[in-house]
């Protein structure tokens, strides 16, 4: 079994980012778990969006607003007055970041700062979690994982300024909860797949507009290597860090979160996999983007401290979480149930 998602159960807990994929997800497995959230974020990030389709503002009370916006962020916060915070808002996208580097530092740093800043100026919060990204380190191209204590200097305007949110974090950590009144963690994810992702250049919701509209996949890089993950994976792993270090301030760090290699998969080898799972009606072809902005080749995380330190490990390889998202995926389209589908695969997750 997965960890136990009672200690939830009637917790305040405030997410930022809700409205995006990770944080709809999320939030649905807090709903169910009896936790009491709120969220704050900017309208879903995407039409259509998983925050809508699934229903999301149903299961939590939501509160549009700007992370770069201090007092709109506090106001929320402070009505909330949470026990737990698990920041996930970002502009999170590689080559929106080339697109607009300025909006991409001051969401993913300030808004950082600022929800620090919150949890600062409260006396409610015991446990904090910031969720950055595996493009946090300097990437050497290397053949093996990193590690936790690699240097964090991410390349593009979305991974440095990721790099940047670590150590703002690290910085208040020292700063003002060396005292552990708050305890304080971040957690770096591979790449994340499922049901209801429907972001740009994104290689599996390119997959799934594909499908959808009848038209030919197109791959522009096949050979990258990513760590990919079904989004359950990661955000189990976020409950579990907040949910420990709640009640043992020494499991506080920072840590990795991603699959065995066997689930590094290169780009073309992940669409081949979604093309077995869909059947009849799904087609592909590779065409190299000349003059493509930079994007790492190769990267992947040793996620040994997370393994060690809590006895944890992936549920879901490769070929199931793509099976999860070709589910998914029908029952959009179809017109189905697409909740009753997220509940589904949420009981499936934690029976293992």
């Amino acid at each position: 079994m997965v960890f136990d998602l009672e200690f939830y159960r009637g917790k305040r807990v405030f997410v930022t980012g809700h409205t995006g994929f990770k944080g709809s997800w999320l939030c649905k497995i807090l709903k169910k778990a009896g936790a009491d959230v709120t969220g704050f974020s900017l309208p879903a990030p995407t039409k259509p969006s998983l925050f809508e389709v699934a229903g999301i503002e149903n299961d939590v009370h939501s509160v549009i607003g700007d992370v770069r916006d201090f007092a709109a962020l506090k106001a929320a916060f402070d009505a909330c007055q949470p026990e737990i915070v698990l920041h996930l808002a970002a502009q999170p996208i590689v080559r929106d970041s080339y697109k607009d580097p300025v909006y991409t530092y001051e969401t993913n740093v300030m808004g950082t700062v600022n929800i620090l800043e919150c949890v600062r100026q409260s006396d409610c919060v015991k446990s904090f979690l910031n969720v950055t990204t595996d493009k946090v380190y300097l990437n050497r191209e290397w053949e093996w994982g990193y590690r936790e204590d690699e240097m964090l200097d991410g390349f593009d305007p979305y991974s440095n300024s990721k790099s940047c949110s670590e150590l703002v974090t690290h910085s208040y950590k020292s700063s003002f909860f060396a005292d552990e009144r708050v305890v304080i963690s971040t957690a770096r994810a591979g790449n994340v797949i499922g049901g209801g992702d429907f972001a740009n250049d994104r290689i599996i919701p390119d997959c799934v507009r594909a499908v959808s509209s009848g038209n030919e996949m197109v791959i522009r890089n096949p050979h990258s290597t990513r760590p990919y993950q079904h989004v359950l994976e990661p955000l189990f792993a976020y409950l579990m860090i907040a949910a420990k270090q709640y009640e043992d301030a020494s499991l506080a760090g920072w840590y990795n979160v991603g699959p065995d290699d066997r689930d590094c998969f290169k780009t073309g080898d992940l669409v081949t996999t979604f093309a077995k799972h869909w059947g009849d009606g799904f087609s592909y072809k590779i065409m190299a983007e000349a003059n493509a902005p930079h994007e790492a080749n190769f990267l992947k995380l040793d996620c040994s401290k997370l393994k060690a330190t809590f006895g944890w490990a992936p549920r879901w390889d490769l070929d199931t979480a793509i099976a999860k998202v070709v589910e998914w995926t029908k029952v959009y389209v179809d017109g189905g149930d697409v909740t009753a589908c997220m509940d589904k695969q949420i009981a499936e997750f934690m029976e293992g």
